[in-house]
């Protein structure tokens, strides 16, 4: 079946007000573009007013807290980025797998928590260099997919996206065998665990996609988008992904 592209960016602990301008010129080639899907996460305190800039682009978080309230100094839950105008989250970052030492529960317990408030989830997945090194990469996708993915999962909210943690900000990126191998094998997993449904689940690829690599990676078997780091902060950076695909 025919999947819609995503675009999406994720800022991570980049931005500012002055820096929301950049927007303009996105939401502009998303308009531009209405056979895809353009989103782009931003930190907390710009979820409010990144959505108010622009109405028309999907706006998102980049993290949610499991829980609904609590004792949780310092976290957000999904109910307050909803609030704030979020459309989505991001959950399972490599970044915070690695930094915060989040597991594929965490993952889980929080897209769980995200689709309850309404908003569709992108899940990450994605082996580490020695993992890789190890011959792993399959085995260890395949685990963080089964363990990761909530029971009721379906293309309506949820998006996976492979980014394999070696590439992310590094400028390297797997060849495009590799990258359809993944795909291939996150696909099967997705079938395996949700049956039907697992078709109409976007699969992004995520790990220095540029405006140079975004049409050859985009037009790669079963790869149905693309989470963008560095490369979404600017428009004149951001918008050549969007027009590739």
């Amino acid at each position: 079946m025919t999947r819609r592209k995503l675009i999406a960016g994720n800022w991570k602990m980049n931005g500012s007000l002055a820096t929301l301008a950049e927007l303009d010129g996105i939401a502009a080639a998303a308009k531009a573009r209405p056979d895809i899907d353009v989103a782009v996460a931003v930190p907390f305190t710009l979820i409010t007013p990144a959505a108010t800039r622009v109405p028309s682009l999907s706006i998102g978080a980049q993290d949610v807290h499991a829980a609904d309230s609590g004792a949780h100094t310092g976290c957000v839950s999904a109910a307050m980025v909803r609030e704030a105008g979020a459309r989505f989250t991001i959950v399972g970052h490599s970044e915070r797998r690695a930094d915060q030492h989040e597991t594929s529960q965490d993952a889980w317990a929080k897209a769980t928590a995200a689709h309850r408030h309404g908003l569709n989830v992108i899940l990450c997945c994605g082996e580490t260099e020695a993992e890789r090194d190890a011959g792993r990469a399959e085995r260890v996708v395949q685990a963080q997919i089964e363990k990761s993915v909530p029971e009721n999962a379906t293309g309506d909210w949820l998006t996976l996206a492979y980014e394999p943690r070696w590439a992310i900000g590094t400028g390297r990126t797997p060849t495009l065998d590799d990258i359809a191998a993944i795909h291939a094998i996150a696909r099967a997993k997705l079938r395996a665990l949700i049956g039907d449904a697992a078709a109409q689940v976007r699969i992004l690829y995520g790990g220095s996609v540029t405006g140079d690599n975004a049409a050859a990676i985009l037009s790669t078997a079963d790869v149905d988008g693309a989470l963008v780091g560095g490369a979404s902060l600017t428009a004149a950076k951001f918008v050549p992904i969007i027009e590739a695909a």
